[in-house]
């Protein structure tokens, strides 16, 4: 009894693969672009490697840390301040790369703790490449493990 159903929906699905390659065989040829399809006044991105310093991105990382805790993780945990800021890395990669400088601080946060903060600075990383954006990670309240283990993946 069962092979008289499993034959039917066998012979379905061949005859759906058949059809759907069947458009593939007549459909158009890839072409070459012409000319007015090749933006050719488009010129690229042109990087010219300013970023800020590593002191211009902790007011964003403090309204950032704060909004996160509160909206996500319903903690009232801020960064109160900032100490041992250094930078890590600038241009770690060949210079076609966007450019990012990375940079380390430690943080003391409302709770007591002391806590590490591994962060980029990227030219163009913006809003819709308006402005240079900051990723960050603070080690130990990397909740979502967006960049586990320990922050590691927010280094260079």
């Amino acid at each position: 009894m069962r092979d008289l159903f499993t034959f039917p929906k066998k012979l379905a699905l061949g005859a759906a693969i058949g059809v759907v390659l069947g458009l593939f065989a007549f459909g158009q040829a890839a072409e070459a672009a012409n000319p007015f399809e090749l933006n050719f006044w488009l010129s690229g991105p042109k990087y010219d490697g300013r970023v800020a310093p590593c002191e211009a991105a902790l007011s964003t990382i403090s309204s950032q840390f704060q909004e996160k805790e509160s909206t996500f993780w319903n903690s009232d945990l801020t960064i109160t301040a900032y100490g041992d800021i250094r930078e890590t890395a600038f241009r770690p990669w060949q210079s076609d790369n966007i450019p990012r400088r990375y940079c380390s601080a430690s943080a003391m946060l409302s709770d007591g703790k002391l806590r590490h903060v591994h962060y980029s600075i990227i030219e163009d990383g913006g809003f819709s490449s308006f402005g240079q954006g900051v990723e960050w990670c603070v080690t130990g309240l990397d909740r979502n493990w967006a960049y586990n283990p320990n922050c590691r993946s927010a280094r260079p």
